[in-house]
């Protein structure tokens, strides 16, 4: 389960959508339509007067609960988020039942181990959630004819380039969990010819932990704070990236395996900010809710070595995603607003 590893000079994994996703900050305190219709299996019944069915995997993160949000709010969508015990991962049958219970036109696998820091010394646990959970999902999905969008991070690369990675860049993740994670990617691929991965960073929303969240409550205790503000990302929020996914899965719903949409894309937001980039955005809207007067300092992130190590670079070049499927997500600062607004709020 992702939570809190280290806080003074440390690290936070959070898990988006069930323990999913990971991201990470330091923080110091002082398709195209296929013109085939879809091979169905017996198992799968055809959707009911137009609704697609979607299967989430994970119930609690930040994703999964903001693809719930959006079902009431978007016609014909309907949303099943099932986590553990009822789904786990490492559990094959229990993935199964699940898929013949729901029979969804698409599984969207927001579940695995984000545990940043500790995969470093649980390296089996990591690639049994990582790797062969997420196999367990592609291919009871490819049994039953049912197309997968699985969601991966930005740890795929070792974060060296000195310019937003593409999907066609060469992957050299520098951890067990972008490890654990990469082999999930081509898990999935290997066992469902119908799969869209989606690679995001950052990820921030008024669920779970995370970066937004953190700096709040933190600066409510009038420390002073130090923010790392030589890491470059794509601060995302969840809400609009479910957004994305939902729209991505109304193309990919109906495509063969012959269609060329499928495979690897980019799904994080427009626009770069560094971690202290994002906390000044964070505070600035704050203001209007009675937060003033934080102080925050940028600092380096070598002041504060940690366990694995993590990309100086995340940010992705999410071009493809806009040519193939029309799909752009907003400005990171886009999110920030309501964000801040209902954690401030509730």
């Amino acid at each position: 389960t992702a939570g809190w590893k280290r806080l003074f000079g440390g690290i936070c994994s959070i898990g988006i959508g069930g323990n999913l996703c990971a991201t990470k900050f330091m923080v110091a305190t002082g398709w195209a339509s296929s013109k085939k219709p879809p091979r169905l299996s017996p198992s799968r019944r055809p959707p009911e007067s137009g609704n697609m069915r979607l299967l989430i995997t994970g119930n609690k993160g930040q994703l999964a609960s903001s693809l719930k949000e959006l079902e009431p709010r978007t016609e014909g969508l309907e949303i099943h988020a099932i986590g553990r015990p009822q789904l786990e991962l490492c559990d094959a049958g229990s993935i199964e039942r699940t898929i013949d219970a729901i029979k969804p036109d698409i599984i969207v696998n927001c579940a695995a181990y984000t545990a940043v820091d500790l995969a470093e010394t649980e390296c089996e646990h990591a690639f049994a959630v990582n790797r062969d959970g997420a196999r367990n999902v592609a291919r009871s999905a490819a049994s039953r004819s049912i197309p997968i969008i699985h969601i991966s991070t930005d740890y795929v690369f070792d974060g060296n380039k000195n310019a937003p990675y593409r999907e066609d860049d060469t992957t050299a993740p520098a951890s067990i969990y972008g490890k654990s994670t990469l082999e999930g990617e081509q898990a999935v691929a290997a066992a469902n010819s119908r799969h869209i991965i989606l690679r995001t960073a950052w990820v921030y929303s008024p669920f779970g932990n995370n970066f937004c969240k953190t700096m709040l409550r933190l600066a409510q205790d009038g420390r002073t704070l130090g923010v790392v503000n030589d890491q470059l990302g794509n601060p995302t929020y969840a809400p609009h990236l479910a957004e994305a996914i939902a729209a991505i899965a109304r193309h990919c719903r109906s495509a063969d395996e012959s269609d060329p949409s499928w495979g690897i894309y980019h799904a994080s937001a427009s626009g770069t900010a560094t971690w202290f980039d994002f906390a000044l955005e964070i505070f600035s809207e704050a203001k209007g809710y009675g937060l003033t007067d934080v102080s925050v300092n940028p600092i380096p992130t070598e002041d504060f070595p940690t366990p694995a190590k993590r990309p100086s670079n995340s940010r992705l070049d999410c071009s493809k995603l806009a040519m193939t499927f029309g799909v752009k997500l907003r400005q990171w600062q886009e999110g920030v607003a309501p964000c801040v607004a209902r954690i401030m709020q509730s």
